[in-house]
């Protein structure tokens, strides 16, 4: 069963009210709470992003209706669809930062996913930054971003071992505690083109190499990265596939409109004339932060 690689860019949708008071209608009532509390108009629209990506999936591969289903969010805060006997097994896990939100499913694996902008640092210069995010990454690692080039060459590298790093974390479920220099990605290719999608870095997890791990990397643009950690595949999964141990090549992120993302939904809610008016009173300013489910 092939996996799900979408992606909606959020940060050139200028919702018109029709839009966003149909978004608010297309989701759960604390989902829409959560979402109305972000004081930048670009976290909340990634948000909302994050929420009919996971909603149209439930209805595209799991066969539910847009109504038929309720999602629940673990400890940690992630989102999950609780399983029912009827629902085949997917992993699902939703990023978003900089100018894009995306998901990533599978059916019978474990899956991660991080989007990352290259973007300069706010108040330190490059060097400094590096400095300050010094335990976040290997020996190896630092060479290999410091090898890079130019400073911003160095931060494209950065952020796409960031990436990496945050797929494969959000992939087990560790979430803050996890050591992040436990988990030494060798990348390879060290250049990648838009358009590809690259499968050879591999992680070495406590100097061993991990076998059961794969990794896909891609890029959105020329600034944003996308890495999507892969777990071991289901053998049951693989054999109601036909059996073939041969992995399929990987897939692609597709771009969505609006017009995609609710294209089979149904309103959950009544209309909320002054969830618009609070949006439109929400400011503009960018937020450096991104909220990673």
């Amino acid at each position: 069963m092939e996996g799900v690689r979408w992606a909606f860019r959020c940060g050139s949708w200028v919702p018109s009210r029709s839009e966003w008071t149909l978004a608010a209608r297309c989701v759960q009532q604390e989902e829409k709470q959560r979402i109305g509390q972000f004081v930048f108009a670009k976290d909340a629209k990634s948000a909302m992003a994050g929420r009919l990506l996971i909603r149209k999936l439930v209805c595209e591969k799991m066969g539910f209706a847009w109504d038929g289903f309720r999602l629940e969010r673990t400890e940690r805060g992630k989102p999950y669809l609780p399983q029912t006997s009827s629902a085949p097994s997917w992993s699902f896990n939703v990023s978003h930062q900089g100018d894009y939100a995306i998901l990533a499913a599978e059916a019978g694996r474990q899956v991660g996913t991080d989007v990352m902008k290259t973007s300069r640092p706010g108040s330190s210069s490059v060097q400094e930054f590096f400095r300050i995010m010094n335990r976040q990454f290997t020996e190896m690692e630092w060479t290999n971003i410091r090898m890079a080039g130019s400073d911003w060459d160095q931060l494209h590298m950065f952020y796409r071992h960031w990436a990496l790093k945050e797929s494969f974390i959000k992939a087990i479920g560790t979430g803050l505690g996890f050591d992040l220099q436990r988990a030494e990605f060798h990348i390879s290719p060290n250049q990648m083109r838009e358009g590809q999608v690259y499968r050879q870095t591999r992680m070495y997890l406590d100097n061993e190499e991990e076998e059961d791990w794969t990794f896909e990397e891609s890029l959105l643009d020329k600034d944003h990265h996308v890495a999507v950690a892969l777990g071991k595949p289901d053998i049951s999964m693989s054999q109601e596939d036909g059996g073939s141990s041969r992995e399929a090549p990987p897939p692609a992120f597709t771009v969505l409109s609006f017009g995609d993302l609710v294209s089979q939904a149904t309103p959950l809610l009544d209309e909320d004339p002054a969830y618009w008016e609070e949006f439109q009173r929400k400011k503009e300013a960018p937020s450096r932060q991104s909220e990673q489910q």
